[in-house]
C-alpha cells in the first residue's frame, strides 16, 4: 500500500503505541511548529499596522506600535478618530485574541503530544506486563 502524500502543514504524529522521537526529530518539530507561531503573529501585524496606518490614519510606526499593543493584550496606544477606524479597532482587538490562542495552541501543540505521549507509553507498558 503506498502512503498518503501530506501537504504542508499535515504532521504525522506518531501513535500512543509507536515509539517516542528522538530529541532531535522532537526538536525539529518544535521548531517548526514556532515557525508556524512566528508566521501568525507576522500576519497579524502586518495587517493592524497596515489597518491602523489606513483607517486610523496613522504612520507605519504608530500602526505597529497600536497593532503591537492590542495584539499582546496590552489595550489601545491612539484614540481612533473617524468611525471606520474605530471598526477596524475592534474588530482587530476581537480578532487578536483568536490570533492570541491560536499561537499559543500551535506553539504548544508539540509539547503536550510529547508529555501525552510519555504518559501513555507509561500506560502501554504497564498493560503489557498483564
Amino acid at each position: 500500500m503506498k502512503p498518503l502524500k501530506r501537504t504542508f502543514f499535515e504532521t504525522r504524529w506518531e501513535h500512543r503505541k509507536q515509539p517516542l522521537l528522538s530529541k532531535r526529530q522532537f526538536l525539529s518539530r518544535q521548531l517548526r511548529y514556532f515557525l508556524y507561531s512566528t508566521t501568525i503573529v507576522s500576519i497579524s501585524l502586518l495587517i493592524g499596522t497596515f489597518g491602523y496606518s489606513y483607517f486610523g490614519g496613522l504612520t507605519l510606526v504608530c500602526g505597529f506600535y497600536n497593532a503591537s499593543m492590542i495584539l499582546t493584550g496590552m489595550g489601545p496606544v491612539d484614540p481612533m478618530a473617524s468611525d471606520g477606524a474605530k471598526i477596524f479597532s475592534s474588530f482587530y482587538a476581537l480578532y487578536s485574541g483568536i490570533a492570541f490562542l491560536t499561537t499559543a495552541a500551535v506553539l504548544l501543540a508539540p509539547l503536550v503530544h510529547r508529555m501525552m505521549h510519555v504518559l501513555h507509553l507509561d500506560d502501554v507498558e504497564i498493560g503489557d506486563q498483564d
